[in-house]
């Protein structure tokens, strides 16, 4: 792991630097604002430990500005509540008081450097994918990882990291779907200072920041066609460019690409070169829906439980035995993350010694059971047919904004998950509501639904 400290209270940030050192993390010390970006332009980092003497505000500000997206870590005095509060708000993920205390800091430390989410299964169609994970996960060939929003693709990826020769070394990933077009290129390949607006100093891309690792381009069927090229020379040449560079950067990583299209059918269709798509294909890891392997879905319920009661400060509370055969009932479109989620608000709601069926809740806060668990496409049509009626006098461009947007709000602001319901591509959706925010319209953000303007 890297880690940047930042800032002032010496001897105790010395301290903290150490307890880290100890605990495997690589230690750079720096001063100011200028210092970290140019440490984070040249090498990345996986968390940033910042003083709170420091103007938390503008390093928050100053990584969005250049999408650098590393945690921060506020630390300070204990008595210090108020700066404590100050940093929370400003963006700073968590504090840490100091002095430091070895304990709190490996706990840190060991939060930011485990996966997003634990491997978990049960089922044999989960098990031929793993045991196939590990049949070639020390090797260098290029993996292509499929399947449904939600499954789990990028556990997977980092799965493969962690049993690599290469688990020591950094891994990186970057969503080709979420960058614009004409950004993704420097996002992963860097650029020279100047080489476009904005371009204020040299900044190195995924490419070298994954140098020596593994880096997931997730949600590669998005990428433009034109920058697929560009790719395609990387991966054959083990070299880049960086954006406004001259001279070429040799770099040496694994690649793994994730897809929840159909890369086949995108190759036929143009919109994915074909040689790419054979580069990448080496080995096909094809995750399967959790409908398809039912046997999973409770060991993940369990493993979300007691992750969500943790995570809240509450106690930990068993899936009632009839809560757990409301879960097997479920259709679980949404995949694992649905899953996810619904445990998650069910540790919130829960209110006795377990968690019953009253507390497995939808998001719009109907309890899961065979009224609210029919198939979503079937209440889908029940309700088109019955406010069909209504369409009549509006333009198609209202009728489609209406529906965009109101799949966006189901899907809480998940723009990949509202695409793929829409049968639409992520970029056509992105267009789409660049063009609605540009005119005031309301538009819902990530993990939450729009905010009326009334």
């Amino acid at each position: 792991m890297r880690l940047i400290i930042v800032g002032g209270l010496k001897g105790q940030i010395i301290a903290a630097a150490r307890i880290a050192i100890a605990h495997g993390a690589s230690v750079t010390h720096t001063e100011s604002l200028d210092q970290t970006l140019a440490v984070l332009r040249a090498k990345g980092a996986d968390l940033l430990m910042i003083d709170v003497a420091q103007p938390i505000a503008k390093y928050v500000a100053a990584l969005e500005a250049e999408r650098i997206r590393t945690p921060i870590v506020a630390c300070g005095t204990s008595t210090d509540a108020r700066a404590a509060v100050a940093a929370i708000q400003a963006g700073a993920r968590e504090y840490v008081p100091l002095p430091p205390d070895p304990e709190l800091i490996a706990a840190v430390l060991e939060a930011v450097a485990a996966d997003q989410s634990s491997l978990i299964w049960r089922d044999p169609a989960m098990e031929r994918v793993v045991q196939l994970a590990a049949q070639i996960a020390r090797s260098d060939a290029p993996v292509l990882v499929t399947g449904e929003s939600g499954t789990g693709k990028e556990v997977i990826a980092r799965h493969l990291h962690q049993k690599s020769l290469r688990k020591d070394k950094p891994f990186v990933a970057v969503n080709c779907a979420a960058i614009p077009d004409n950004l993704l290129e420097s996002e992963l390949f860097g650029h020279e200072k100047g080489a476009f607006t904005g371009a204020v100093a040299r900044r190195i891309g995924k490419f070298e920041e994954a140098s020596g690792g593994t880096l997931l381009l997730d949600e590669i069927s998005e990428m433009d066609v034109r920058l697929q090229a560009k790719l395609l020379r990387a991966l054959q040449e083990r070299m880049i460019d960086r954006v406004g560079g001259t001279q070429p950067v040799r770099v040496d990583l694994r690649i793994i690409a994730t897809s929840n299209r159909n890369l086949g059918d995108a190759v036929r269709e143009g919109s994915f070169r074909e040689d790419l798509f054979y580069r990448l294909n080496v080995v096909h890891l094809r995750l399967p829906a959790l409908r398809e392997r039912p046997a999973d879905i409770l060991a993940l319920a369990d493993h979300f439980t007691k992750k969500y009661a943790e995570i809240n400060g509450l106690p930990l509370r068993p899936l009632a035995s009839d809560a757990r055969k409301l879960l097997l009932t479920n259709s679980w479109r949404g995949n694992v993350r649905e899953l996810e989620n619904t445990i998650h608000r069910a540790v919130l709601l829960a209110q006795g010694p377990e968690i019953g069926t009253e507390a497995v809740m939808t998001p719009e806060g109907e309890t899961l059971g065979p009224a609210s668990g029919r198939d979503p496409a079937a209440r889908a049509a029940q309700t088109a047919e019955a406010v069909t009626r209504s369409l009549v006098g509006h333009t198609v461009a209202d009728v489609e904004r209406e529906l965009i947007l109101d799949t966006l709000d189901h899907c809480l602001g998940n723009r990949t998950h509202a695409a793929k319901i829409l049968g639409i591509s992520i970029r056509t959706l992105r267009n789409k509501l660049s063009e609605y925010g540009a005119a005031g319209i309301a538009v819902a953000e990530p993990g939450q639904a729009r905010v009326s303007a009334a």
